[in-house]
């Protein structure tokens, strides 16, 4: 700014102080965040572009060979309409008012938001061995990430994002390119690719997800009104005082630390550390400590072992899989802190400097915290060192020692309130920002906070859709979700299961028109509740975009489950999204249906295909009420699925009752 425009603006200043007027604060012509370098413009649709500078101030607006013109209002914001204009770029965009901003490397294209919980925060980073083809030959400039910053505000709707010190990569637009392809999501990274390469136009993705977040805190205030219980608690929220009251009262004084291996002269990590004899017991891993004889121990227990390097691995940079560990660790080796994690889920993959390792025998030490349930290694992951091509193991033997034993919790009181799991919250912080940005569709991977809680889901999920549809101003904005994976431990009976549940109000949520949903059910793990198979997931999220959003013919789900008939004692249901004709993908019979009658106590049923149709009966069941498939928090044979390979969604439905769908 010239010092000429400075002494005006003072003038002016002076002259409305004088005149007893009241003026809003003057301040430079600023863009919001989102609207920055790089950034991706939805093609094809009316646009606005906004900002703020001093009340009254002349704007002017440069972009792509026309100019704009508005008045900024009393309030400081100024918004310009930009008309339809089709893909392409790059273009500068310049906004001239008491001084000048500039917009370079403009793209228009399509945009997608992308959101949800941490299996759409998963970046290629976090899954870099699964990918590190894809990350080594990223090269795609016209497909551009901007990261959207974790914030929970409780009070209002944010009119922007802030700069996010804590967060250096976010708040900013970054090309699929070079290393800086290493923070984008996984899904929405795949789901762009797909898009880009047969679409040919420029994709962006606006990132806005947070681990371990409920339905709600994505809901704006608004959205929430049929939700008595999350009512009551926004009021609450609001109120400063309450929060703060709550929180204080929710402070516990921290309890000196008490662990042995820390307290030591020499701690139990340190090189000069020397086990006594008979002081550590041997345990494998992986395992859980409670299943080796510690008995219900929430506490610290110390994980040692010598491991024997090659030289061909001594003095080179390398990596160390410790696959999942319940709950928290610290790694080291000879001494030296090599990781950390402060949670369960995410897998271990730490990188060792080139000074840690030598050749002969290296000293590897894991502190592991576990606060509830069994504590340890999770099985089934994996657990090596390598470096050049050389591998070593880590499964078997080592040895342990407990460092602390925590007392069992007294009485709960007040817990503090963590903002980002309250209702209102990240919409405020996360989504509000966004609202006047034209996006092309929704995506939305999230389900796994509200498992315990699938009946409010399944009205939870179809309001949130028109809360953002809403918002967006796009009554019928493309909205693709993905159907959670299976998870946790294999049940060979037919059971109960809240994540079958809530998968099945996933499912319901698609009669609500434009929407769609990728079924995921055979990707998940296990073990994990973050499965590395996401690129897939991303792939089938495209599948949908180009037959729902884009117009293309071809199969782009798996079979839905449809309607029933009778006959005699069997069912014939009858499913859409065949494609080219049911199949297993084993050849054998579909499995993972149960069948039971009014007293709702399933058994397995016989199931065959006949003409795209599957037939259900059991001997023991003359009259079939109820019919289930894939029912489980994780079942086991899931092996339903249309000849593209696309698998059946698992489903419930009740006889002699019309399905919603």
């Amino acid at each position: 700014m010239s010092h000429r425009t400075r002494l005006l603006r003072l003038f002016r200043l002076g002259v409305f102080a004088l005149h007893g007027f009241g003026l809003p604060a003057l301040a430079d012509v600023r863009l919001p965040r989102l609207i920055s370098d790089g950034m991706v413009l939805q093609r094809n649709t009316a646009l606005e572009i906004w900002g703020w500078a001093s009340s009254g101030e002349r704007i002017g607006l440069d972009f792509a060979g026309r100019r704009y013109r508005t008045v900024t209002e009393a309030d400081g914001t100024w918004r310009v309409a930009l008309p339809p204009m089709p893909a392409g770029g790059p273009y500068t965009l310049t906004v001239t008012g008491e001084d000048t901003v500039v917009v370079r490397d403009v793209l228009l294209g399509d945009v997608w938001f992308c959101a949800g919980q941490s299996n759409m925060v998963h970046m290629l980073n976090i899954h870099d061995v699964e990918y590190a083809t894809e990350i080594a030959e990223a090269d795609h400039p016209q497909i551009r990430q901007f990261l959207v910053p974790t914030v929970a505000d409780l009070r209002a709707p944010q009119r922007d994002f802030p700069a996010a010190p804590s967060e250096p990569r976010a708040a900013a637009w970054r090309p699929a390119v070079g290393d800086a392809v290493r923070d984008f999501s996984v899904v929405a990274y795949f789901f762009a690719k797909h898009l880009h390469e047969r679409q040919g136009v420029p994709i962006g993705i606006i990132n806005a997800s947070v681990g371990g977040t409920p339905i709600e805190a994505w809901m704006s205030e608004a959205g929430l009104d049929a939700f008595p219980s999350a009512v009551g608690v926004l009021r609450q929220n609001k109120d400063t005082a309450h929060v703060q009251a709550i929180n204080r009262a929710a402070a516990r004084a921290p309890l000196p630390p008490a662990d042995l291996g820390l307290l030591a002269d020499t701690k139990w990590f340190e090189a000069g550390y020397a086990p006594p004899v008979g002081a550590w017991r041997t345990i494998q891993v992986p395992g859980y400590w409670e299943d080796q004889g510690i008995r219900g121990l929430d506490g610290v227990v110390w994980y040692r072992r010598d491991v024997e390097i090659p030289a061909t691995m001594a003095g080179k940079p390398a990596r160390i899989f410790l696959g999942r560990i319940v709950d928290a660790d610290i790694a080291y080796i000879n001494g030296k802190q090599i990781g950390s994690t402060g949670y369960q889920y995410p897998q271990r993959r730490y990188r060792i400097p080139a000074d840690v390792l030598r050749a002969g025998m290296n000293t590897f030490v894991v502190r592991v915290t576990n606060h509830h349930g069994k504590g340890g290694f999770v099985p089934d992951k994996p657990y090596r060192i390598f470096a050049d091509g050389d591998t070593v193991d880590l499964k078997g033997t080592w040895r342990y020692r407990v460092g602390e034993v925590f007392q069992p919790a007294a009485a709960e009181g007040p817990q503090p309130i963590e903002p980002r799991q309250q209702p209102a919250a990240l919409f405020n912080g996360m989504v509000a920002p966004v609202g006047g940005y034209g996006v092309k569709g929704v995506l939305w991977y999230h389900g796994e906070s509200n498992t315990g809680q699938p009946g409010a889901y399944a009205r939870l999920l179809p309001a949130l859709i028109a809360d953002w549809r809403n918002h967006f101003g796009h009554g019928t904005l493309p909205f693709l979700y993905v159907q959670l994976p299976g998870f946790m431990a294999y049940d060979y009976r037919p059971s109960e299961s809240d994540w079958a549940a809530l998968r099945e109000a996933q499912r319901k949520a698609l009669a609500v028109p434009h929407t769609a949903m990728a079924v995921a059910i055979d990707l998940g793990e296990w073990n994990d509740i973050h499965p590395g198979r996401k690129g897939e997931i991303g792939e089938r999220l495209a599948l949908l975009a180009r037959e729902r959003v884009y117009g293309e013919a071809l199969v782009a789900s798996g079979p839905m489950y449809h309607s029933w008939r009778k006959e005699g004692s069997k069912i014939v249901l009858s499913f859409t999204e065949t494609g080219g004709g049911l199949v297993t993908d084993d050849d054998g019979a579909p499995a993972e249906f149960a069948i039971a009658g009014d007293d709702r106590k399933f058994v397995w049923a016989n199931a065959r295909i006949e003409d795209d149709r599957v037939v259900v009966w059991h001997e023991a069941i003359a009259e079939p009420r109820y019919i289930r498939y894939a029912w489980a928090d994780n079942p086991v044979n899931p092996n339903l699925r249309n000849r593209e390979g696309l698998p059946a969604s698992p489903f419930e439905t009740e006889l002699f009752r019309p399905d919603p769908l």
